[in-house]
């Protein structure tokens, strides 16, 4: 088993080998922009670890741990726009719409986008394309009830807008390793607990969300709950899970 940097750095050889579109012309350096912001690749990370603890070498998941990467990334390119969370700056520099342009920002996310979708295709299994466009299709979801104050529990919104690509990233990985689906719950049980603490503790660092219904030291108890359920659903599994326990550790205690 690998541990996490190791396999980062596989996500990252994978990026820099990414071959865009050639019709996408000079849009090509917006793209490698955003996708160059740095960040843990957590969600990539996840996936190659998964395909790993389910038995198979971690380059089986690449393709698809490289194509949620660029959903990833999609989203904050448009989550940062004017439109929605107008964000000036990401991990310590111009936001995408802020070094190149509103219209170029939308582009870029629009063709990252695509390319995650041409990415999973290639790979000639459709179960790929299926995970990856349900999560796609739940994070924009829950995008929509943010930006339109729908009324609805933030467990339900955060299920939806940040715990779709992490339950994809498990989703992708057992799929990677051909897990047969009557196989996957218990593995799918684990993902579910990601998406609570990755939000949990992100809304303790910012202080909205969780942290402003249930005050900072809440929403940390809530990560903290989340990890431990986490760590419980890996203890029934009967797999090497020491690396994806040691992500569940790093995200319950990052601060940034």
């Amino acid at each position: 088993m690998r541990a996490p940097d190791e396999l980062r750095a596989l996500v990252e050889e994978s990026l820099a080998e990414l071959r865009l579109d050639p019709m996408l012309g000079a849009l090509e350096e917006p793209i490698r922009y955003a996708l160059g912001g740095g960040g843990k690749r957590i969600r990539p990370v996840l996936c190659l670890a998964v395909c790993e603890a389910a038995g198979s070498r971690a380059e089986g998941a690449a393709l698809p741990a490289t194509a949620l990467e660029l959903v990833h990334t999609f989203s904050l390119v448009h989550d940062d726009l004017p439109a929605l969370d107008d964000d000036d700056e990401r991990r310590g520099r111009p936001t995408v719409h802020v070094a190149f342009g509103e219209a170029v920002a939308l582009l870029a996310g629009d063709a990252l986008l695509a390319e995650a979708f041409a990415l999973a295709g290639r790979s000639g299994r459709p179960e790929f394309v299926r995970e990856l466009a349900g999560a796609t299709l739940g994070m924009i979801g829950g995008q929509y009830l943010d930006v339109t104050g729908a009324q609805m529990q933030l467990e339900e919104l955060h299920g939806l807008k940040t715990g779709r690509l992490f339950a994809a990233a498990v989703g992708l990985g057992l799929w990677s390793a051909d897990v047969p689906v009557e196989h996957q719950g218990p593995w799918r049980a684990f993902g579910d607990e990601l998406g609570v603490l990755f939000q949990a503790v992100d809304d303790a660092l910012d202080g909205d969300g969780y942290a402003a219904e249930l005050g900072p030291d809440g929403a940390r108890r809530l990560a903290g709950e989340a990890a431990q359920r986490a760590h419980e659903r890996l203890g029934g599994l009967d797999a090497d899970t020491a690396v994806l326990a040691e992500l569940v550790d790093g995200l319950a205690v990052r601060t940034a």
